[in-house]
């Protein structure tokens, strides 16, 4: 072999050499760089299923957050029908507590006409035997003259008269009435207001009238119809001390326990019940108490 063929073998060799090492370090170089792709779609894939996750997470709270939602909503459905249901017993209960004053109104009118035409009737009597206790002997009459020897002969005791106690004014008592009516006229209209003046007039002017008492309940339950329930307390309590023995004394005790409950105090209100039972047991008034307590 020559010189120059083995010169020109040395030079191939050393080409091929040259491209197997470029070929090596391109090799490599390409192998990294699909090392990195593979890495960056990786982190790529990664990101993506960390957002799907979160995108989920998201989706479900969501969820959760529609069903308290729609649970909320039914209960202030609930609400709302419940608050109709009261609204409408409640309008019930302020209805039956009207028919229940206009009964004892009613009831207390007729009444109170009665003892007036008793009243009357009464005053009627005293005046007929007032009449029927004067002498019949018209005044000025010479008495009879006594013969000689004669005794006086005195006429038999008879029954001693009582005085009768001054008659009433007639026209006071229709004055009283009317002034009674009025104020009762007003606490039928639901006027409360006006039935509060009228009636403290009536009790002011008439203290010692048959129908004080009966004004001074009225006034505290016209308080109460107005929800003044500590007035309508003061007021029943005022009765109670002034008249003891009124026939609206029970009625009165019965009003306080009432307010005293619409305040919230149900002990106290209990306390005046059992207070009621026990002064007036065979009341009306001591009844409706048994009631509500749940007592014979």
């Amino acid at each position: 072999m020559t010189r120059a063929r083995v010169a020109v073998l040395i030079g191939v060799a050393c080409v091929l050499t040259a491209h197997a090492a470029s070929a090596a370090f391109f090799e490599d170089d390409e192998a990294r760089r699909r090392i990195e792709s593979t890495n960056l779609r990786l982190s790529q894939l990664q990101r993506q299923i960390e957002d799907r996750l979160t995108a989920l997470e998201q989706q479900m709270k969501g969820q959760g957050l529609a069903d308290l939602s729609n649970q909320l909503q039914l209960l202030q459905s609930d609400v709302a029908k419940l608050r109709g249901q009261i609204e409408v017993v409640t309008y019930e209960l302020e209805q039956a507590q009207k028919r229940q004053r206009d009964l004892y109104v009613d009831l207390d009118t007729r009444l109170r006409k009665i003892e007036s035409a008793a009243a009357a009737q009464a005053e009627a009597a005293h005046a007929a035997a007032q009449e029927a206790a004067a002498p019949g002997t018209p005044p000025g009459a010479p008495p009879e003259a006594a013969g000689p020897g004669s005794a006086t002969v005195a006429p038999p005791p008879g029954p001693v008269a009582m005085v009768p106690p001054p008659a009433r004014n007639p026209a006071d008592g229709v004055a009283e009435q009317r002034a009674y009516d009025a104020a009762l006229d007003q606490f039928k209209r639901g006027d409360y207001a006006g039935s509060i003046t009228a009636f403290s007039a009536f009790v002011k002017t008439y203290p010692r009238s048959p129908l004080a008492s009966s004004a001074q309940y009225w006034i505290g339950n016209a308080q109460y119809a107005r929800r003044d329930y500590r007035g309508s307390i003061a007021t029943q309590r005022q009765l109670l001390k002034e008249y003891p023995d009124s026939g609206k004394a029970p009625d009165a005790l019965l009003n306080i326990a009432s307010a005293q409950a619409d305040m919230g105090d149900n002990g106290a209100s209990r306390r005046t019940l059992e207070e009621l039972i026990a002064k007036f047991p065979k009341t009306d008034a001591a009844t409706r108490a048994r009631q509500r307590l749940g007592v014979r």
